[in-house]
C-alpha cells in the first residue's frame, strides 16, 4: 500500500477527475439495468388478499420490464446518474486521496487498514452531496413506469418539478440515509479494493502491474461486501425517496414501518439484483478507472 500512496500524490485532480468518470461511466452501463430492478423490488408495495405482488422475484421483475417497456426500459432514470457520474467518481476517488493523505503522519510508512477505511468513509461524505439529488431523480424515474403516471418527463423536468413544488429540500430528500449507506460502505468498499490488490500482487512486483484479471476481482469483491452493508440503509432510502410527501414521519418511521408490514427481511428486498450487479459493474468501474489511469500517465505524464 506504499506505493500505491506514492502514486496518488503523482496523479493530478485532473486525471483523477477524468479516469473516475471513466470508471463510473463504465459502472454505470454495466450495473443501470440491474439497479432499476433492484429498486422496483424495494418500492413495489406488499401483497395483500385482493391484490398480487408486482414482482415475484430479480427474473420476474426482468421478464416483466422488458416486455413491457423494452429493454431501453431496463435503463430508465439514468440521465441523472450519468449527468453526475464524472464529477462523482472524481470527487470520490480525491476525497479517498485526500482522506490518505491527512492521515498518514509518515509520508514513507504504509497505510493501516483503518487509515484506509477511513479515508474511504471520508470518499462517502464528499460524494453525497452529488450522490443524493441524484439518486432521489432516478429513483422516481425508475418507479413511475409501475405506476403507470408518467409525472415526470426526463431527469431534468424531475429535478425543475421537485424545486418549483418545494424547493432544494425536496430535491436532496433522503440526503442523511445516503450518508447511512455511504459513509461506513464506501470505507469497506475503498478498503477491500486496495487490501485483495496487495494480497493479489505476486512477490516482487507492483501493486500497479496488476493483471486484468486480478483487477476485476478485486473490484468486483468490494463490490460485493460494499452492497452487505448499504442495502438496508439503501432499502429505507428508496422507500423514503419515492414516497408521498408527507407519508413518513421521518427515518425512523420508514423502518418502524417497513419491519411492522413486512418484517427485518424487507431491508433485503432486491438482495439477489444487488448481488448480481455488483460485482460485474464495480469490477467494470475499478478496470475503466486503473485503464484510464495508465493511458492518462501515457498520454500525459506530466500533468
Amino acid at each position: 500500500m506504499g506505493d500505491a500512496a506514492a502514486l496518488d500524490r503523482r496523479v493530478s485532480p485532473l486525471k483523477n477527475f477524468v479516469a473516475g468518470g471513466v470508471g463510473g461511466a463504465c459502472l454505470l452501463f454495466a450495473g443501470h439495468p440491474l439497479d432499476t430492478i433492484k429498486v422496483r423490488l424495494q418500492t413495489q408495495p406488499k401483497a395483500s388478499c385482493s391484490q398480487y405482488v408486482l414482482y415475484t422475484g430479480t427474473y420476474d421483475c426482468f421478464r416483466k420490464t422488458v416486455s413491457r417497456e423494452g429493454v431501453l426500459g431496463l435503463y430508465k432514470g439514468m440521465g441523472a446518474p450519468m449527468a453526475t457520474v464524472a464529477p462523482m467518481m472524481a470527487i470520490s476517488f480525491f476525497g479517498f486521496g485526500l482522506g490518505k493523505q491527512l492521515l498518514q503522519s509518515d509520508p514513507a510508512a504504509p497505510h493501516t487498514h483503518s487509515q484506509i477505511y477511513l479515508a474511504g468513509m471520508l470518499a462517502g461524505v464528499f460524494t453525497t452531496v452529488i450522490v443524493a439529488p441524484a439518486e432521489r431523480i432516478k429513483c422516481l424515474l425508475q418507479v413511475q413506469s409501475t405506476t403507470g403516471q408518467l409525472k415526470y418527463a426526463g431527469p431534468v423536468n424531475c429535478a425543475v418539478r421537485l424545486y418549483r413544488e418545494q424547493g432544494i429540500r425536496s430535491v436532496y430528500k433522503g440526503t442523511v440515509l445516503t450518508l447511512i449507506r455511504d459513509v461506513p460502505s464506501s470505507g469497506l468498499y475503498f478498503l477491500t479494493y486496495e487490501y485483495l490488490k496487495s494480497v493479489l500482487t505476486p512477490e516482487g512486483q507492483s501493486v500497479h502491474q496488476l493483471s486484468t484479471p486480478r483487477i476485476l476481482l478485486a473490484g468486483g469483491t468490494a463490490g460485493i461486501l460494499n452492497w452487505v452493508i448499504a442495502l438496508p440503509p439503501d432499502v429505507l432510502k428508496s422507500n423514503f425517496q419515492t414516497a408521498a410527501d408527507g407519508h413518513y414521519k421521518g427515518l425512523a418511521d420508514v423502518l418502524r414501518t417497513l419491519i411492522r408490514e413486512e418484517g427485518a427481511k424487507a431491508l433485503y428486498k432486491g438482495l439477489s439484483a444487488v448481488m448480481l450487479r455488483a460485482f460485474p459493474a464495480n469490477a467494470a468501474c475499478f478496470l475503466g478507472f486503473e485503464l484510464a489511469l495508465k493511458c492518462l500517465n501515457w498520454l500525459a505524464p506530466n500533468w
